[in-house]
């Protein structure tokens, strides 16, 4: 804030200023320690607070067959071999992920990402040790 005074020929400021808190709410203060909020591991596959896996795909369609092209840390790479309308690369990338883990295709559920090559799927009925297991001899082949 900034005051004005004048005095005919002669001009005063007054200046006041006001500091910021060095108080830290918790949240920023773990980020800060370098640990996180969440317990969620961070990964490709994660295990979520249901119990079910989380796996975060980047989702290559239109290519000649269906095979898992690479696992990192940011997502799993998978090409689909049915092309990117109506849902089709969806149907098609869940009935591929259920016949890798060998479960019902009610066990995979296409989360977040329907009009995205981003996206994320939920299954259940299966660790995520037995998921990375599976991609990464599925990747072999």
């Amino acid at each position: 804030m900034v005051t004005r005074l004048s005095k005919s020929s002669c001009k005063i400021y007054l200046t006041v200023t006001r500091e910021m808190s060095k108080q830290r709410s918790a949240k920023n203060e773990k980020i800060r320690k370098g640990t996180t909020v969440d317990n969620q591991s961070t990964g490709s596959v994660v295990l979520n607070k249901d119990g079910n896996v989380v796996i975060k795909i980047q989702a290559k369609p239109g290519a000649k067959c269906n095979n898992v092209t690479d696992i990192s840390d940011e997502a799993v790479g998978i090409a689909i071999s049915a092309p990117p309308m109506e849902g089709e690369a969806n149907a098609e990338l869940v009935k591929y992920l259920a016949s890798i883990f060998e479960l019902r295709k009610s066990d995979v559920s296409l989360d977040r990402g329907s009009r995205s090559r981003q996206k994320v799927v939920i299954v259940s009925g299966i660790t995520t040790d037995q998921v990375l297991e599976k991609l990464k001899k599925e990747m072999g082949n």
